[in-house]
């Protein structure tokens, strides 16, 4: 890793903990949380089997030449560059975590994009859950998604072991309950974790069911831009959401870009996406959680982070807000 690419990671390891107090109180779906986009594609497997939910031709290509496809998939599918700690350090505090069972990888889950990963799920979760523990005021939003070929015992031993990993750090649905999670009244109860679990055929009370992700599908920031502003004309969802920075490639779009990858494109666009995300504004109104590819490779974190101190009032919150 480069030295400019390392020194991104002394980032925002305890923003929420530095929060001035007139934004405690505020619900955490109208603060803007940074946020990473597939976060566990760092350490995909370039010697994997694409994934069975992949198209046809895609699979095909895989039986035929397997050696190209998967390092083309891999170039393509990679859109992070660190472990999940590092992520949070960074100030990220949404965390997209796709997660599959593998055709020959036994009882244990991986994570995948594409092809799978070679980190287990267990093995993501306990490094986050040490994190949380040398962090006690900082609240991460877990998003599991996607299930790739688990069954329903995969879920259940999934959701039991998430439970016990987190116990009392988890802040629970507020729906039925008449509460609202803010950064305060977490602190209070101790809360540091709130896990969405997109399985609708199997809910469990204590976890929060799917959370909203708006993205393109496309490769081009403006359309990116075009989209997002449209979804925000017809309105925001009430409660948690992201807003996907994400560019998104076809196959189309990688036989006519040999000699690109997902980093190249990415930082090819940062500069205007990172410009329209600097104009938006956190509330009932506006953005919650915003994510990003690549996020230590450019201010995407403190970006997002200090879009919450608008909401500040007067000569402090622009005082704050030019500080951070």
């Amino acid at each position: 890793m480069e030295d400019t690419e390392r020194a991104q990671f002394e980032g925002n390891p305890d923003w929420m903990s530095r929060l001035p107090e007139e934004l405690l109180d505020v619900p955490l779906w109208n603060l803007a949380l940074p946020g990473s986009h597939d976060s566990m594609s760092f350490c995909l497997d370039v010697s994997s089997p694409v994934l069975r939910s992949q198209s046809c031709l895609l699979r095909l290509t895989d039986w035929l030449l397997p050696c190209c496809t998967r390092r083309c998939v891999y170039r393509w599918a990679t859109t992070q560059q660190s472990v999940l700690i590092y992520q949070c350090d960074l100030g990220i505090r949404f965390l997209d975590l796709r997660i599959a069972r593998k055709p020959t990888g036994g009882s244990k889950l991986f994570f995948a994009h594409g092809i799978y990963t070679v980190m287990t799920v267990k093995e993501a979760l306990y490094e986050l859950a040490g994190w949380l523990d040398a962090h006690p005021k900082e609240i991460v939003i877990v998003s599991c998604s996607h299930f790739e070929s688990l069954s329903d015992e995969d879920h259940a031993n999934l959701m039991k072991f998430i439970l016990l990993l987190f116990s009392g750090k988890l802040c629970l649905p507020q729906v039925g309950r008449g509460e609202t999670p803010t950064v305060r009244s977490c602190w209070s109860k101790g809360q540091q974790v709130i896990v969405f679990y997109d399985n609708q055929e199997m809910p469990h009370p204590k976890l929060w069911s799917r959370i909203p992700y708006w993205y393109a599908d496309s490769p081009d920031p403006k359309k990116v831009i075009a989209y997002l502003e449209e979804r925000q004309r017809q309105g925001r969802p009430a409660g948690f959401y992201v807003t996907g920075l994400n560019l998104t490639e076809d196959i189309p779009y990688v036989f006519l870009h040999p000699f690109q990858n997902m980093r190249k494109l990415t930082l090819s666009s940062l500069s205007l996406l990172l410009r329209w995300a600097g104009e938006q504004l956190p509330g009932p109104k506006g953005v919650n959680v915003m994510c990003c590819d690549f996020v230590g490779m450019s201010e995407f974190c403190s970006l997002v982070i200090k879009l919450n101190y608008k909401l500040v009032g007067g000569a402090r919150g622009r005082c704050l807000h030019s500080l951070f």
